[in-house]
């Protein structure tokens, strides 16, 4: 037994039942205080046993990051110095794109991180979250999610790595390793969320059931996750708000001590996301009572309510004292999370360093970061006779409601979005966060609020991103990068009104040379003009109404078009792809998102990022993705009378891994280090890559297997590794992939992962869609169990040539 547990073990044995359940639920602090600071009265009520978690940054206050470190300070020495046992809070906050909470770096949200193909860059981020979380008095990060999500339809896509295992893992394990860091003592404990196949709810609804087998929710949903655990240490997970099989996951004993401890060896905490307990009772009604729903879900192995008891408060212990329930399992859950608390060492450091300058000065950190993820996320998906990048002199008409918009740019899940949550709430509008459906909640005192954030309140959302983060419009980008262009703005229409304005707009563009359209989405809490965000689901994946007529009707001048989407969801673009003659993907990327997309326009920086998801042509072909098995979707055998629509075709628009760049790539000389292996064995594959053109590039080498299962019908494409390269013109590298056959491992009908003999097809590409070399290995002996040595990623390199001329 290590030191921590031991500890931990010996503090439980002197633990009261109302102790210890204290140590199973969270708080949120802003109760606590007022304008003059904590509440002792207030404190002594709702800490009286102590609290096993505390979310410190709830609705934007307090207003800065030396504030927040002042705020847990408090939180703490109240915790240490009048409590009976003097048992420090594990303070917890959201860090899916940067620590989401005042003054902090903002980062683009997860999904263009995941168009970035960036591990590196990626787990660099997490290393500066740690470091700025650590300086505030923050130990716990409910980040990042690991769902993969397959379903364009679901609001929630923005904030996932997107459609493939593989890549999510890769994006996962770097985020995780990097955040955790090498010890707990200066380390943040990373929550992989949602537990699990949240991602897939019944038509794309937030928190619906999951319809899936058993063997698809093992192979693809929880890889991620088992990546995760098994290659960084996972030290949390959270629990998804949906159910699997009729059973909610916060009272599925199967998903979280059957599948998670016993067969993916998770020794972590388990946390319900916010409400799931509660949700048991008034969302599924799969309990009576709070009673009832706590004792399904510590039976079930969820460690930890959050936001707040509910089914962990007075009735636990009730349930407990009447036998309902074993004290041991109570106990087995509060040794999680006083081993956490040991190996953070907040016995020994309850308080951080609250200097105000250097605290200021570590949240500003990772401003060049921000900047050059966004600028790597940017997707060119179409480029027609090369009208980008722009340059000299044009006459530019920027249309579209994102033309001059700034705060739409940060999704939920970044501080301005929890201050738009705030001022939204405050003029009594509905939130659709689950556990934060009004103000009340978090029990703020008003003259607290008005102290900490009036100021941030009175501003509407554009003029706090310029203020606060310095961000810029896209018109203010694209004036800076282009200074000798006449650039006129004219939205046209909003995010799903105002068609009203779209003549304006029309005639901008008549007298121009180029039309750029900034188009897509909004990302948002509560209900309004949003398109996508936490329960805000669609049946139309379509660009919204108003903005496919305005593409439709400037289309008719026929002018030279460039459309922008910003959206974190897949949209279907069949519809107006012919009306625009480039079409570049802008995400959601934060307080650098519009500079990033004005320098891939004007060339100031070459395009990098590929689809981390499939775009469809029409909303019927949701969902769809890469990885469809054989005989499923559009994986058909060409002639195969079952493999389409009457209406329209089933390949997707844009195929996953897709995107352009200035400059030309070819790939050649693909090699296999052997064309006949045992089937636990590795192949080294190599590829040679040359930069054909005039323009600097990154090509991204993607590596695809096809692989036959007898009795049991497989993904026709799996990505089994990539690798970003960065090449000069007439430049060329070799990369090498060492691929271990056991990352092929799939269950067999006797519940084993396992590789049998057969035939193998290895494939390189630009994307799932463009795979210029193929070669077949032969896989040959027994069939191999991989049970307990499964391998999860494929290590590449890259290899100096010798440039041999363009």
């Amino acid at each position: 037994m290590n030191d921590a547990r031991s500890r931990a073990a010996a503090l439980l044995g002197r633990m009261t039942m109302h102790e210890k359940v204290a140590q199973l639920t969270s708080l949120i602090p802003t109760m606590l205080f007022d304008a003059k600071g904590i509440r002792p009265d207030v404190a002594a009520a709702k800490l009286a046993n102590g609290i096993g978690y505390v979310e410190p940054h709830m609705g934007g206050f307090p207003a800065n990051a030396a504030e927040l470190a002042r705020l847990n300070n408090a939180v703490q020495r109240h915790l240490v110095e009048n409590t009976r046992l003097g048992v420090p809070a594990i303070m917890h906050i959201e860090a899916l794109n940067g620590v989401n909470a005042p003054t902090f770096t903002a980062f683009p949200t997860a999904i263009a991180l995941a168009a970035t193909w960036d591990t590196a860059a990626v787990g660099e981020m997490a290393a500066l979250t740690r470091r700025q979380m650590r300086s505030v008095g923050l130990h716990h990060a409910l980040s990042p999610l690991l769902d993969v999500a397959r379903d364009a339809r679901w609001g929630r896509v923005h904030e996932t790595y997107g459609e493939d295992p593989y890549l999510v893992s890769a994006l996962g394990v770097p985020f995780v390793r990097n955040l955790q860091g090498e010890s707990f003592v200066d380390g943040v404990i990373a929550t992989g969320k949602h537990f699990l196949g949240y991602a897939m709810s019944e038509a794309g609804l937030n928190t619906a059931t999951v319809q899936m087998g058993a063997r698809e929710l093992r192979e693809v949903y929880a890889r991620p996750f088992a990546a995760a655990i098994q290659l960084a240490g996972l030290g949390s997970i959270m629990t998804s708000l949906a159910d699997w099989d009729g059973v909610p996951a916060a009272a599925d004993p199967r998903v979280f001590r059957e599948l998670l401890r016993e067969q993916l060896g998770f020794d972590g905490t388990v946390v319900s996301d916010w409400g799931s307990i509660e949700g048991l009772v008034n969302h599924q009604r799969a309990a009576r009572d709070a009673r009832e729903a706590g004792e399904l879900a510590l039976r079930a192995g969820i460690d930890v309510e959050l936001p707040g008891p509910f089914g962990y408060g007075d009735s636990l212990i009730e349930a407990v004292r009447d036998g309902g329930i074993p004290e041991t399992m109570v106990d087995e859950s509060v040794l999680r999370v006083l081993t956490h608390k040991f190996q953070l060492g907040l016995f020994e450091n309850p308080y951080v360093e609250a200097d105000p300058v250097e605290i200021m000065s570590v949240a500003q950190e990772g401003r060049d970061l921000s900047l050059r993820l966004a600028r790597e996320s940017v997707t060119l998906l179409k480029n027609a006779d090369g009208v980008l990048p722009l340059s000299g002199a044009p006459r530019i008409a920027l249309v579209g409601p994102h033309a001059d918009r700034v705060g739409a740019a940060f999704a939920p899940y970044t501080f301005p979005s929890f201050i738009e949550l705030t001022r939204a709430m405050l003029r009594g509008k509905t939130s659709s966060m689950v556990g934060v459906e009004d103000l009340d909640t978090f029990g703020p005192d008003d003259a607290y609020v008005h102290q900490e954030i009036g100021d941030l309140l009175a501003m509407d959302e554009d003029e706090f991103a310029r203020t606060r983060y310095g961000a810029v419009s896209l018109a203010d980008a694209l004036r800076a990068a282009l200074p000798d262009a006449q650039i006129t703005v004219a939205a046209g229409c909003g995010i799903t009104d105002g068609a009203e304005e779209i003549n304006a707009a029309v005639e901008a563009a008549r007298d121009a040379d180029i039309v750029v359209m900034a188009l897509g989405g909004l990302a948002r809490w509560f209900f309004g003009e949003r398109t996508e965000g936490e329960a805000a689901d669609s049946v139309d994946v379509r660009l919204p109404d108003v903005q496919r007529r305005l593409v439709h009707e400037i289309a008719a001048l026929d002018k030279a078009t460039v459309g922008l989407i910003f959206s974190g969801r897949p949209l279907a673009l069949g519809d107006v792809e012919p009306s625009l003659d480039a079409i570049v993907l802008g995400y959601y990327g934060a307080q650098f998102g519009a500079r990033a997309v004005a320098d891939i326009l004007t060339g100031a920086a070459e395009p990098q990022g590929r689809l981390p998801y499939t775009i469809p042509r029409a909303g019927g072909q949701v969902p769809i993705h890469a990885g469809q098995r054989f005989g499923s979707g559009y994986r058909h055998r060409e002639g195969d009378p079952h493999g389409g629509y009457v209406d329209e075709s089933a390949a997707p628009l844009y195929p996953f891994g897709h995107g352009l760049t200035y400059t030309r790539f070819v790939h050649s000389d693909l090699n296999l280090s052997s064309t006949s292996l045992a089937t636990d064995g590795t192949v080294d594959i190599t590829v040679t890559v040359k930069n054909t053109g005039d323009r600097p590039g990154v090509e991204l080498v993607q590596l695809y297997v096809e692989d036959d299962a007898p009795g049991i019908s497989r993904p026709a494409l799996q990505l089994a590794g990539f690798h970003r390269l960065e090449l000069q013109p007439g430049d060329q590298a070799t990369v090498k992939f060492a691929l271990e056959l056991p990352l092929l491992a799939y269950l067999s009908h006797d519940d084993r992962w396992v590789v049998d003999p057969g035939p193998m097809w290895i494939s390189i590409g630009s994307s799932s869609g463009d795979l210029s070399m193929r070669s077949r290995l032969d896989v040959v002996g027994d069939t191999a169990d991989v049970t307990d040595r499964r391998v999860y990623l494929t290590h590449a390199t890259r290899t100096a040539r010798p440039a041999t001329g363009t």
